[in-house]
């Protein structure tokens, strides 16, 4: 369904909220829309060109700390991944498209967009992702497993997306290409445009002249997934008693027979684990707001003294560190991997800080302070 949204400039205020969903709130999004149908938006973000230049964007794609991908479909479909240089990307035949990932940890203005989104919880969020595309560059027809909020940038791109059952994929390619793609929509976006996808809707963007698109996704693990990084938040945690024993043992009548009895003996063992809701809640609060592998903090080179900062957060206040993540589960609170200890008198202040990323001046209690100066000197907070 298309929708349109008021025709007048904004750029990212609370205005935009008027016109993001095309008129819809929130709640009616999430109710009609989330999960359920695509919706695209004419006009999401008056006056929107994109974040930063083409040549911005190319320059990150050759940083050694940036994720970035090269797709190529000249001679069949390739990928490569950086950091690339720009001289080798001249030479490259067109059409293609280069991709950079977590654009919100590194230039603030994309992540103020990414927060544009905040309807949904941030435990959902993912990144912001743009790509830049050459005529006719694009990735192939595809599916995601997850949900995502497509915003044009520079130029224009060709969206043919599809609800098809059939999610077989072109056997032998580096990349994950539908063998039989079947469109029922058709929409070329422009500056400004917005469109939202739910997982597993099919989708083809193709570039129209050259372009940048904004991605704005959602994780949705698959349960596999999760299962097998709770066992292994549960390796560390688990506390056996006892050791294995042959009670009454007797002679088998095949040696190499692992016997029932064994079998039992460490079922019984294996039965003594057990976790309960705070474990997942706490599972999932170390693993929602673990860095990705890529992402590494800088520490001030030279701290302030504690009583210094102290001084300084009571006048500036303090924000998060774009690619820090601080979540919350009712008084457990969660930083960059780690669960962190909150005096109950100050948790609505960090409860704030967690939704808002960021804290005018204040003077916190004890605990509270030393666990902020905690984190300015790992680099997870700045003073503003």
């Amino acid at each position: 369904m298309a929708r349109k949204g008021p025709d007048y400039n904004c750029s990212m205020n609370p205005s935009l909220r008027a016109t993001l969903l095309g008129g819809l709130t929130a709640e009616q999004f999430l109710a009609e829309y989330w999960q359920k149908k695509p919706l695209l938006v004419r006009g999401a973000i008056p006056g929107f060109t994109g974040l930063l230049s083409r040549d911005e964007m190319l320059d990150l794609s050759c940083r050694d700390d940036v994720e970035a991908r090269f797709v190529s479909q000249v001679g069949g479909w390739t990928i490569d991944h950086g950091p690339f240089s720009r001289a080798a990307l001249r030479r490259k035949a067109k059409p293609w498209s280069v991709l950079v990932q977590g654009l919100n940890t590194l230039l603030p203005r994309a992540d103020t967009l990414m927060r544009e989104f905040s309807f949904v919880p941030y435990a959902r969020l993912d990144d912001l992702m743009v790509s830049y595309a050459t005529d006719g560059g694009g990735v192939g027809p595809h599916f995601d497993s997850y949900d995502v909020f497509l915003i044009q940038g520079i130029g224009k791109r060709r969206w043919r997306i599809g609800n098809q059952k059939d999610q077989t994929l072109i056997d032998g390619l580096p990349i994950r290409i539908l063998k039989d793609f079947r469109p029922v929509h058709d929409w070329v976006l422009e500056p400004g445009d917005l469109l939202y996808l739910p997982p597993e809707w099919a989708h083809d963007g193709i570039a129209i002249g050259e372009c940048m698109t904004y991605s704005v996704g959602f994780r949705a693990a698959p349960a596999q997934d999760l299962a097998e990084q709770f066992l292994m938040f549960l390796q560390d945690r688990v506390s056996m008693t006892g050791r294995y024993r042959d009670p009454g043992i007797e002679r088998q009548k095949h040696p190499a027979e692992i016997g029932p009895a064994m079998i039992e003996q460490v079922a019984g063992l294996l039965d003594q684990i057990r976790w309960n809701t705070d474990t997942v809640r706490d599972f999932l609060g170390s693993h929602l707001t673990e860095p990705k592998p890529h992402v590494f903090f800088d520490p001030p080179e030279k701290p302030l003294s504690e009583k210094r900062f102290a001084a300084i957060l009571a006048r500036k206040g303090i924000r998060l560190d774009a690619r820090s993540q601080l979540l919350f589960a009712g008084n457990r609170f969660f930083m960059n991997g780690e669960s962190v200890a909150v005096a109950r008198r100050e948790q609505a202040t960090f409860r704030r800080l967690a939704d808002e990323r960021s804290l005018p001046g204040s003077s916190p209690g004890t605990a509270g302070l030393a666990t902020l100066y905690d984190w300015y000197c790992c680099g997870f907070a700045h003073l503003s």
